[in-house]
């Protein structure tokens, strides 16, 4: 009787085969082989266009939206394209870019935070009081209970943050907490970052009380877009504080850097993302790891190099009208917030802190599974945009010449918020980048740039146009991801 279980030679050779097949896949596995991937530059034109059909077309629909409004207001009013009117455009929105940079960190969770505007303006009232009472710690008129309340809530928060394994947050409410132990808020400088540290105070409260209490964001922040608004009119005791003739804090929104130094942040920065581009491309391919082409990386390079020469030459020109009294060179509010914007795109990027969070924003409950300290990821985060939401709120003091009763209230959330989403940043969490706080920023702050051209034109005009921009950015975000699930 045959055994039909019985292996016939050709089985046994098929057997050896499958043995050997397995451990030439054992042996390329335990040596970390990997496809080799060279990006040319038309691989990489291929590769967007893709990631366009399938549901991601990053910041394009705020470019664009960028260039028709520049051409629709260049119609409108000839001054517009002229350089003195580009040059006030930083001046004008540094402070919602700054803002709406803090938000896409909270944004990319999928959370929110409706107080970064009021908690702007309750941070520089801080500061205003400490430099006109020369410290808070010597008490101000009306309230002799602000400084040990303040002192109070900052060192708790010291404690939580350290609980929390907010180690960054904690220790920028320190140098707070020693700024305004030592009396040296009685100084511009010393005074903006104490009001940082509270900033950033505030983040790690609102995170505690999003992420381990469990509150919604949007009620918590909600509620404190209130509780700032009462806690200004206590540290400015009912009084606006005017800081035009504090020259640093006023030079924020208003000074420019000289020519000379103009051309070196521009040779920096440029120079900078060519070289770590440039030799982050070769040690990949020395290593056999996916990278760019040089072509694609010098072309890249290319282009924003030229860019940023054209635009700090227009810069360096006079925009004054009067020869006699020169206006020339990059802004201070341009330069500072495209310095934060790459410090943020480090983070973002490059650490593993950044990795989490996109992880979490993307899913909460994979990335806790996955080992991810969840809590500490939020926390962080709303510690990140409450520091520079208090930024912000320093800008727009700058901006408008003064610390108001009202400042930070009314649309500068809605602006900062608009301008975050305009630039390609998603309200569901987990895409966003920190370059569209940036360009979001100037879409929102062309539109009453551009109307202001013309008295003709209604004040109404700019809330329609904004609310319609907006609406528009809210759409494409919302068509894209659909269109990203379905393919």
């Amino acid at each position: 009787m045959t055994d039909n279980n019985a292996p016939t030679p050709n089985d046994g050779a098929q057997s050896t085969g499958a043995v050997k097949s397995d451990a030439d896949l054992a042996n390329r596995s335990t040596s970390f082989a990997l496809d080799i991937e060279h990006r040319s530059l038309q691989q990489a034109l291929t590769g967007y266009w893709n990631k366009i059909r399938t549901g991601d077309p990053g910041a394009l629909p705020s470019i664009l939206g960028l260039v028709v409004l520049g051409v629709i207001f260049a119609q409108v009013s000839s001054r517009f394209l002229g350089k003195a009117n580009i040059g006030n455009l930083p001046g004008q929105g540094a402070y919602i870019a700054i803002i709406a940079l803090g938000l896409v960190f909270v944004l990319l969770l999928g959370e929110i935070d409706l107080s970064a505007g009021t908690l702007g303006g309750m941070c520089a009232s801080f500061a205003a009081q400490g430099i006109v009472s020369h410290g808070i710690k010597h008490g101000i008129p009306g309230s002799n209970l602000l400084f040990p309340i303040l002192l109070a809530a900052m060192i708790a928060m010291v404690v939580m943050g350290i609980w929390l394994k907010t180690y960054l947050g904690a220790a920028m409410v320190v140098i707070g907490l020693i700024v305004l132990v030592a009396g040296l808020d009685q100084h511009v400088i010393f005074a903006l970052v104490m009001s940082v540290g509270i900033g950033a105070a505030v983040g790690i409260f609102v995170g505690f009380l999003v992420a381990k209490i469990g509150i919604p964001s949007f009620i918590v922040t909600l509620a404190f877009f209130l509780a700032w608004q009462g806690v200004v009119l206590f540290a400015l005791n009912g009084n606006p504080i005017g800081i035009n003739n504090y020259s640093f804090w006023h030079g924020l929104a208003n000074d420019n850097m000289s020519p000379a130094w103009s051309w070196v942040f521009t040779i920096v920065v440029v120079g900078g993302y060519i070289l770590y581009t440039l030799l982050h491309s070769i040690r990949a391919q020395a290593r056999g790891l996916a990278h760019d082409a040089i072509q694609l990386v010098l072309v890249r390079g290319g282009l924003i190099a030229i860019v940023a020469i054209v635009i700090t030459i227009l810069a360096n020109q006079n925009r004054n009208p009067n020869p006699q009294f020169k206006i020339q060179g990059l802004p201070w509010a341009a330069t500072i917030p495209i310095s934060l914007m790459i410090v943020c795109t480090i983070v973002l990027t490059k650490t593993t802190w950044g990795r989490h969070l996109f992880a979490t924003g993307g899913n909460a409950e994979a990335a806790r599974r996955a080992g991810i300290d969840v809590v500490h990821i939020r926390v962080s985060a709303f510690a990140a945009s409450s520091a520079l939401a208090a930024l912000g709120g320093a800008f727009l003091a700058s901006q408008t010449g003064s610390v108001a009763l009202d400042l930070g209230a009314g649309n500068i959330l809605l602006f900062a918020v608009a301008a975050a989403v305009i630039g390609g940043t998603s309200l569901f969490g987990g895409r966003g980048k920190p370059r569209d706080a940036i360009i979001g920023a100037l879409v929102i702050v062309i539109i009453p740039n551009g109307l202001g051209l013309r008295p003709s034109l209604p004040a109404q005009y700019q809330n329609v146009i904004t609310g319609l921009v907006l609406l528009v950015a809210a759409a494409v975000d919302a068509l894209s991801r659909r269109r990203s699930r379905s393919s």
